[in-house]
């Protein structure tokens, strides 16, 4: 599923946040990258994202070489291919639960009757069948990041990246998202778990640990 090979990533003033990393993630895989602040997880998870593009080495999103991919390409594999969950939700306030799911499958050339459709569908799946209308203040926050799952995987992609999803929620609704993702990766998605929680990485069948931009192990 993933392929990365001696990346480097360098930003102005000569910081290096990722120093010739190697990683290979298979497909159905549930790993957790650790490490902590300033290991260069986030950054990772950009790359693996191809939401930012390496300074030297080389990348691969399944079959795909992120280096010879145009930015309108490279948006494309993101809508269709990769998931984001984010620890802070990004929900539009005021929006129903059901039309936040909808509008992230804007650009998958579904109509809106079948894009509402699909958000109700996924709702559901992920426990949220009787909290389609409510708006983000009117939900808890295990809850927000549920309605957050559901619009990351509402276009069915392959590939699941969460960024600290348990980060902001009290520990029984951190353990019901953990379930959630859990089960997301027993239907065969592989989920990738940026975070640096110990307990959360210690559940993980897999765990890539990072310092100072490098895998240690």
């Amino acid at each position: 599923m993933i392929a990365l090979t001696d990346v480097t990533k360098t930003y102005p003033g000569g910081v290096t946040a990722l120093d010739a990393v190697s990683l290979e993630i298979e497909r159905g895989e549930l790993v957790g990258i650790t490490g902590p602040s300033g290991s260069g997880k986030s950054t990772m998870l950009h790359v693996l994202g191809t939401l930012d593009r390496p300074s030297a080495g080389r990348v691969r999103i399944e079959d795909y070489d992120i280096g010879a991919l145009s930015d309108a390409k490279l948006s494309a594999l993101r809508a269709r291919r990769i998931g984001f969950v984010f620890q802070q939700f990004h929900l539009a306030a005021g929006t129903s639960a059901v039309d936040n799911v909808a509008d992230g499958l804007l650009y998958t050339g579904l109509r809106p009757a079948e894009r509402r459709q699909r958000a109700e569908n996924v709702l559901r799946r992920v426990g949220l069948g009787t909290r389609l209308a409510h708006r983000p203040h009117e939900l808890s926050g295990g809850e927000k990041q549920r309605v957050a799952i559901a619009r990351a995987v509402a276009g069915d992609p392959p590939l699941l990246l969460a960024d600290e999803p348990t980060g902001a929620l009290d520990s029984a609704s951190g353990t019901e998202v953990l379930e959630l993702l859990l089960e997301l990766h027993a239907g065969g998605t592989t989920v990738v778990i940026i975070t640096h929680e110990r307990e959360l990485a210690a559940m993980l069948p897999r765990q890539v640990r990072m310092r100072d931009g490098r895998v240690t192990d």
